[in-house]
């Protein structure tokens, strides 16, 4: 796999370059809630632009349903872009038509355009291999070099990140760079006691990746929504917590397995219940109640990991060499619910060992309780794409940047 750096070895001044970033913001009606993402690939657009590039960004952004919705426009994500490149950055209201081609055509040396939302174009998510094909000959035609940096979408295999870089001489980014060389720590370089916290509200979101995990970590804490199921497997009482009956029977297996592999898997010991879901816009105080894990009242709802939980998980962290954390404890977004995922962070900051936060929501929970980003080892872009390398899967987008 190339990378960047080689790229500006070559000379990059005049060229056309495609960065294929991953600006997948959150936003609240125009108004952009965790810039996170835009800021990872600030490092590859500034290097190429600073060298002379014409740098051209596509990114996705949710998931429109191949046409045009101002809803999933990415003008917040250019304009936000700008004012973190102290620069103007143009902006094409569609992807590759008219807006792409005379925007793109009107950059200097050294200028930053982004096109619209790339799903915006059937092309770009299509399952017909000749679809997607024709959408990325357009793509191309925008650009001279492919930079791939927006790990978030590597585990697609759409237009922008798979078809499109087999177009154009292409190279990793530095984000790209960076994950890969993170989570190689996770699977072939890994210091022991290597620990697992995962929690996130389903179960079935995490199977494969514990299937994997059992034969390699020591320690796999489980925390969120999906903590119910395995609570359920046990045979307790869960209430009206979230539960998916039908992935039972793999979670029977996997607590059997891991202790045959002499796997720690632990479960909450208490939990914060309440009658129902909080409100999350008035977030009023709901006075959750603190029960056994295993005693769940009938008709209420676990909600977050409780004290004793959040001490025993931080001491399963304190030791260790490697920790890997994928998914909140509990609705952190809630501040009556949010004591277990800061319980998480905290103790993943206070360990003595290589830290990762395994993006999605908990990486979106690390900036929204106010940690600081650079207390971790690394805080990753994408939740899914992350999961799938632990898992051992092959991702498209990686693939696609190898020579």
């Amino acid at each position: 796999m190339k990378t960047i750096d080689e790229l500006l070895s070559e000379g990059v001044a005049g060229k056309r370059v495609f960065v294929r970033a991953d600006l997948n913001v959150p936003l609240d009606g125009t108004t952009i809630t965790d810039d996170g993402r835009i800021r990872a690939v600030l490092p590859t657009v500034r290097a190429l632009a600073e060298a002379g590039a014409r740098v051209v960004v596509g990114s996705h952004l949710g998931r429109p349903k191949g046409a045009p919705d101002p809803a999933f426009s990415l003008a917040p994500a250019a304009a936000r872009l700008g004012e973190l490149l102290g620069a103007d950055v143009a902006f094409a209201t569609d992807t590759v038509g008219e807006s792409a081609t005379a925007t793109v055509a009107g950059l200097a040396d050294g200028q930053v355009a982004v096109v619209e939302n790339l799903r915006f174009n059937a092309g770009e998510t299509a399952k017909d291999d000749a679809e997607r094909g024709a959408f990325a000959d357009r793509l191309a035609a925008l650009a001279d070099v492919y930079v791939g940096d927006g790990f978030g979408a590597v585990h697609r295999r759409h237009a922008s990140v798979f078809d499109l870089p087999a177009r154009l001489p292409h190279y990793a980014g530095y984000l790209i760079a960076t994950e890969v060389g993170v989570l190689k720590k996770l699977t072939d370089d890994v210091k022991r006691p290597y620990v697992v916290a995962l929690g996130g509200a389903k179960v079935s979101d995490k199977l494969a990746v514990i299937d994997e995990l059992l034969g390699k970590a020591d320690r796999i804490l489980i925390g969120g929504g999906m903590a119910y199921t395995f609570l359920k497997a046990q045979g307790h009482e869960v209430g009206t917590s979230l539960l998916q009956e039908d992935q039972i029977p793999a979670v029977l297996e996997y607590l059997e397995r891991a202790g045959k592999n002499g796997v720690e898997l632990l479960l909450p010991v208490d939990t914060l219940v309440a009658d129902q879901f909080p409100d999350m816009k008035a977030k009023a105080p709901t006075h959750p109640a603190t029960v056994a894990a295993d005693a769940v009242p009938a008709g209420t709802m676990g909600l977050d990991i409780g004290p004793e939980t959040r001490k025993l998980y931080a001491s399963k962290l304190a030791d260790a060499g490697t920790v890997f954390w994928n998914g909140p404890m509990g609705v952190f977004e809630h501040p009556d619910y949010a004591e277990g995922t800061k319980a998480v962070a905290q103790a993943l900051i206070d360990s003595p060992g290589f830290t990762v936060v395994g993006g999605g929501d908990s990486a979106a929970a690390v900036r929204t309780l106010g940690f600081d980003e650079n207390a971790f080892g690394h805080i990753s872009t994408g939740g899914g794409a992350s999961l799938e390398y632990l898992e051992g899967k092959t991702l498209p987008g990686l693939a696609a940047l190898e020579d």
